[in-house]
């Protein structure tokens, strides 16, 4: 495919973007530039944006989409979780969940977490969809389910795990002509990067 032909799907891609994707991907970027920022609002913006995507490809998709539908309902379970936690304090001056790097069980969790996630959605959409990339696709929503428990726990990790899931999710969705999520998952590394980067400032001043 030439750059012009690449240039006129985009604006296609763009033109046919239901207002419940823009909105949806709107409140996702501020989400993750809320998450960059050690941000509570990190939490309601995500879960909007969740919300908004399982509806999408719960009622609006045809056939829907009930993998990637699922994938949304736990990510809005695991905001509230997040949520939650992140509102914890051991006192007045102190987070229960402060930004640390994970201990070598945390760690070792979240991998389980990402491997079990992945042999399972990998399953699911080679014996249940007609999905032609099953293992980039259960590998891109895999690496964000334990990103996402990573974040609940406000660990610094969690940067590296939504790094290495856009970094999938950049050709992947190239390859499916999917140029505006192409450019919105580019979006999102950078910003994954920057968010990686400032919390690991945070530690080191901690």
């Amino acid at each position: 495919m030439t750059l012009q032909e690449i240039y006129h799907s985009l604006l296609q891609n763009i033109k046919d973007t239901r207002w419940q994707e823009w909105a949806s991907t709107i409140a996702q970027i501020v989400s993750v530039w809320y998450a960059r920022k050690n941000n509570i609002l990190v939490y309601p913006t995500g879960i909007i944006g969740v919300l908004l995507a399982a509806w999408i490809y719960f009622f609006i998709a045809a056939p829907p989409l009930y993998a990637d539908g699922l994938l949304n309902v736990y990510f809005f379970l695991m905001s509230l979780y997040g949520w939650y936690n992140w509102l914890q304090k051991k006192d007045a001056a102190h987070l229960a969940y402060p930004i640390t790097w994970c201990t070598k069980k945390e760690l070792l969790f979240g991998v389980l977490l990402f491997l079990i996630s992945w042999g399972v959605l990998y399953f699911a959409l080679v014996y249940y969809t007609d999905s032609n990339t099953p293992q980039l696709d259960s590998l891109v929503s895999s690496s964000s389910v334990m990103a996402m428990w990573w974040m609940a726990k406000r660990k610094v990790e969690n940067w590296l795990a939504w790094i290495f899931s856009n970094i999938i999710a950049i050709p992947l969705n190239f390859y499916k002509q999917f140029y505006l999520f192409s450019l919105m998952y580019i979006l999102f590394l950078i910003l994954a990067v920057l968010g990686y980067l400032e919390w690991k400032k945070k530690m080191r001043y901690a």
